[in-house]
């Protein structure tokens, strides 16, 4: 029986559950508890020391070999897709290379967590503790620390700049090309870099530095083919063993499948999304750096779909359970971070971000069945992980807007949105191909890139703290908590004559912060190039194969970065607060204000101070354009002294090398906040920092379309590292088709009359973040 192509539903909504198989898998993954586990990096450690005399491609490929051929592997018993991270579902690897001095340290503090706990054996912690010695002065932490210059590393230990991820994990933020990976198999790699070994002229030392990096490739390529090899066998026995003759039969298609995919093409959308999820899982086995991303999932599974649903091979209700098992996978990944770290990435997510919906590369609108399938999948699962992201254009059908609202409705707070209309020409201005920029996805969280062409940490290099670094330069560059002197003295707060002079004091301190953080971030990555290599992630990112070069080498066609500025709301309105109340009406003395603020308001009277900073003060996120251009002003000297340097793969072969601003701080306003003292919009010491571009929490009073306003306010052009804008929605107001309705013109207009980037709604009622306070584990 043939089958005619599956249009979208006409209704909206009706999501419908998971199987019954899928629904048992959920419940199997959740109650799986999250263990430290200690076999990655027993396993590291045995390769390091047998392969130590290698060049550092070749050592890094044997590493991802040794581990893809002696970990334990499993097939749980209702799962249709095959492939683990770690010797139980949501057990956490180490990974000794990057780090292990705060794994020692912490070992018996994973279960006394206040959050992101974990779980540990004390057979776990022998062994790890076992082989700790050969890691002393010998791990990414160990070489990347030592290499700070001494001034630099002044602002890393503060926590003024925080780069803690960049030296104890792998980078990821990064989205490798699926697509060619599914459609001509891993063989076609391994068939070019053969052919580029051919061509090597090994008297020339460059090109014999190439050679290694293609012996590498070759490894790793086998490495994996072996690894979906040992799950075939292992399908094939336990089929023999099966009694139930439904999965008997399902054993035997997953090792039929495992001999082909991903060594060789796909020709179904069941070997596809095979496919897709073991390179996935292997990129993160190889290295620990979170939000690696799944790229334009829609765009490249919809011809396999349509094909087998033209051929009569699969139905949508099939093609949506084994959707709904590559979330479930998804999630069963994890990772383990340092409690410093652990701050700015609290409820251990990794960001891996499948992304739908845009346009094509001749700008017509993308949507197809696959991207409805996908959106009805993350519906079902009802999982965190993976993150869902639509891009926006002014073309997207108000049926897919409303579909998408039905999925928001669910409480997951995806999708979140980026809009194609700054996305693309801002990637175009920067140098992209237009059909590159026209190909963009969603990586990690907010930050976008081209997905296979595009290096690591499009965003997530150093976090700077805006409102503590305001702190600094409002004591004469010195740190009010350490008493280190950071910064040149422009004068003290109290003396200061005008609020243009502190502003030119801003300027110029901001400036210096972000040399700092330059410094800093190319430590990290001089570190990351010279000793951590991630083969097969640089074997599936064009050009590495072309240009005989890894990512960190400059092996990518793009390779922008961005780092992060935290706390961007506490700056305006701290700066609105000074200039109004302090300057212009002087009903707060600058001496009244340092004292409170050292005080942390404790102070007699200081409260009564306080509520002047919090009620009498303009806030952003109200359209009111007193504080937003000064957020505007305050933002322009980094994003001016930002694009004046160059990151480590400059002029070595990428299209840019260049960095650029951006507010994706996921978590990390937490933790700054706890090193943060109390500020001059009425913030409490120790308190968190407001997130990404979003207002201060319950500063924005005049609702949401004075929100997006004042954020549109903010050169999103130039801040291509991604403009973060979180909102929060009762379920109840949802509830009305009307409303729903009207949200999707809240959104049309934010995007192309106002031209905003992102924005993510959070759909939940104080019950439900009540109970999460005291059942953490049920959500």
């Amino acid at each position: 029986m043939v089958m005619t192509k599956v249009a979208p539903k006409k209704t909206v909504g009706n999501f419908g559950k998971l199987t019954a198989k899928m629904q048992r898998y959920r419940e199997e993954i959740f109650d799986a508890k999250p263990y430290v586990d200690p076999e990655r990096a027993l396993l590291t450690t045995e390769a390091y020391q047998q392969y130590q005399d290698q060049q550092v491609d070749i050592l890094r490929a044997r590493v991802l070999e040794h581990i893809l051929q002696k970990m334990t592997i499993f097939i749980e018993k209702d799962t249709l897709l095959v492939g683990n991270q770690a010797q139980h579902n949501r057990w956490a690897p180490v990974f000794p290379e990057y780090s292990m001095n705060w794994v020692i340290d912490e070992l018996d503090t994973f279960e006394k967590r206040s959050g992101d706990v974990f779980y540990i054996t004390d057979e776990a912690k022998e062994q790890l503790r076992k082989i700790a010695p050969f890691w002393q002065h010998n791990t990414l932490e160990d070489r990347g620390y030592a290499a700070f210059p001494e001034k630099s590393r002044l602002f890393y230990d503060l926590g003024l700049i925080g780069a803690d991820g960049n030296i104890t994990s792998g980078d990821g933020h990064i989205a490798v090309n699926y697509e060619t990976v599914i459609k001509y198999g891993l063989v076609s790699y391994e068939k070019r870099i053969k052919e580029q070994m051919d061509q090597l002229d090994l008297t020339d030392i460059n090109q014999q530095k190439q050679l290694y990096f293609y012996q590498a490739g070759l490894i790793v390529i086998k490495a994996v083919h072996d690894f979906a090899d040992r799950y075939a066998q292992l399908a094939e026995k336990e089929a023999a063993d099966a009694t139930d003759q439904q999965r008997k039969d399902e054993l035997l298609e997953i090792a039929r499948i495992m001999r082909k995919v991903p060594y060789q093409p796909a020709d179904s959308f069941y070997e596809a999304i095979q496919a897709v999820w073991f390179v996935h899982l292997i990129l993160q086995i190889e290295s620990n750096g979170h939000s690696v991303s799944y790229g334009r999932l829609d765009q490249y599974l919809n011809s396999f779909y349509e094909n087998d649903v033209q051929a009569g091979k699969i139905t949508a209700e099939k093609a949506t359970e084994l959707l709904t098992n590559l979330c479930m996978k998804t999630l069963t990944i994890n990772k383990v971070r340092s409690w410093a770290h652990t701050e700015f990435s609290a409820g251990s997510p990794l960001y891996q971000n499948i992304t739908i919906g845009g346009q094509t590369k001749d700008g017509k609108d993308a949507v197809n069945p696959m991207s409805y399938l996908i959106l009805t999948a993350i519906a079902q699962a009802h999982l965190p992980q993976p993150n869902l992201t639509v891009r926006y254009h002014h073309g997207l059908s108000d049926h897919f807007m409303r579909q998408c609202v039905e999925v928001i409705k669910e409480g997951l707070g995806m999708p979140a949105f980026n809009n194609d209309e700054v996305i693309i020409p801002s990637f175009i201005a920067r140098g992209v191909k237009k059909e590159d920029a026209y190909n963009y996805s969603a990586i990690g969280c907010v930050e976008t890139a081209v997905p296979g062409k595009w290096g690591y940490r499009c965003t997530g290099m150093s976090f700077i703290n805006f409102p503590r670094t305001l702190l600094i330069v409002m004591n004469g560059g010195r740190d009010p908590e350490s008493g280190k002197q950071l910064l040149p003295n422009y004068g003290h707060f109290t003396e200061m004559k005008s609020y243009d002079e502190l502003f030119t004091a801003w300027d110029q301190s901001l400036r210096e912060i972000t040399r700092q953080s330059v410094i800093i971030e190319n430590t990290c990555d001089l570190a990351l190039e010279q000793n951590y290599p991630d083969i097969l992630c640089s074997v599936l990112t064009e050009d590495c194969i072309g240009r005989g070069k890894t990512i960190k080498e400059g092996g990518t066609i793009y390779d922008f970065i961005s780092g992060l500025q935290v706390g961007i709301a506490n700056l305006a309105d701290s700066l609105a607060a000074i200039k109004k109340l302090v300057f212009e009406e002087k009903k707060i003395t600058q001496q009244e204000l340092w004292q409170a603020l050292t005080d942390n308001f404790q102070g007699p009277g200081q409260e009564k101070l306080r509520q002047m900073l919090v009620n009498d003060a303009p806030k952003y996120g109200n359209d009111n354009d007193e504080v937003d251009q000064l957020i505007v002003q305050a933002y322009e000297p980094y994003i001016d002294e930002i694009s004046k340097y160059k990151n480590t793969r400059y002029g070595r072969g990428p299209i840019g090398g260049t960095r650029y601003a951006g507010t994706s701080s996921i978590s990390a306003n937490v933790g700054q906040g706890h090193s943060t003292l109390a500020t001059p919009d009425g913030r409490f010491a120790r308190t968190p920092l407001s997130e990404g571009c979003s207002p201060s929490h319950s500063m924005d009073t005049d609702g949401p379309t004075a929100v997006f306003k004042s954020v549109s306010k903010l050169n999103t052009k130039a801040i291509t590292g991604g403009v973060l804008l979180n909102q929060k929605m009762s379920p109840q107001l949802l509830r009305s088709p009307a409303n729903c309705e009207k949200l999707v013109l809240l959104l049309r207009t934010f995007f192309n009359r106002l031209h905003g980037y992102h924005v993510q709604y959070n759909v939940v009622d104080r019950k439900t973040l009540v109970d999460a306070q005291e059942h953490p584990d049920k959500h």
